[in-house]
C-alpha cells in the first residue's frame, strides 16, 4: 500500500511539472483537396448556393486558382442536406462512411450540414487547379444527383 502512495505521489507531482498543452486551431495544419479555408478579412466573390431535394443551385461554379469565395450555402428544401466540398473520389468513399453513421456531423472548414431554411458561410481559398465537387453525403441524396461542380482555371 505504501508503495502505490508513493507512485501516485511522484505521478502528481509529475504532472505538476509538465509544461501546459498548447492549444491551436485543428484545422490549421490541414490539407485540402480543393484549396483552403478562406480568411474572412480579406476581400472575396460571394456566391450563393441553394440546396433543395437532391439538387443544387447552381450546379456548376467556374473561379480562377487563387481566388476566393464566400459561398453562402441555404437549405431550401424539405429535409437536411449537406454541402462538402472536395474531390469526386474522396466524397465517394466519404458517403460510405456517410451510410454506417447517416447523422455525422462534419466539424471541417469544407463541409456543412443544414436543417431546412437555415444557412451558413463557407469562405474558401482556392489554390489549386482542377474540378472539383460539392455534394449531399447524407444516404442517397448523391445518389439521387445531389452533386455540384468548381472548376478551378
Amino acid at each position: 500500500m505504501k508503495n502505490i502512495a508513493t507512485i501516485t505521489l511522484a505521478l502528481i507531482a509529475l504532472a505538476a511539472l509538465a509544461p501546459p498543452a498548447l492549444s491551436h486551431d485543428k484545422h490549421a495544419h490541414e490539407t485540402y483537396s480543393a484549396g483552403e479555408p478562406g480568411n474572412p478579412e480579406k476581400p472575396s466573390r460571394t456566391i450563393e448556393v441553394a440546396m433543395s431535394e437532391m439538387e443544387y443551385t447552381p450546379s456548376r461554379i467556374e473561379v480562377k486558382r487563387g481566388e476566393q469565395i464566400r459561398l453562402v450555402i441555404r437549405n431550401a428544401g424539405k429535409e437536411d442536406h449537406e454541402f462538402l466540398l472536395a474531390t469526386t473520389d474522396e466524397n465517394l468513399k466519404h458517403a460510405e462512411d456517410m451510410k454506417k453513421h447517416p447523422h455525422m456531423e462534419h466539424d471541417e472548414p469544407n463541409a456543412v450540414r443544414l436543417k431546412p431554411a437555415k444557412s451558413a458561410e463557407i469562405i474558401w481559398k482556392f489554390t489549386k487547379t482542377g474540378t472539383f465537387e460539392y455534394s449531399c453525403l447524407i444516404p442517397d441524396h448523391r445518389d439521387y444527383g445531389m452533386i455540384g461542380k468548381i472548376s478551378v482555371k
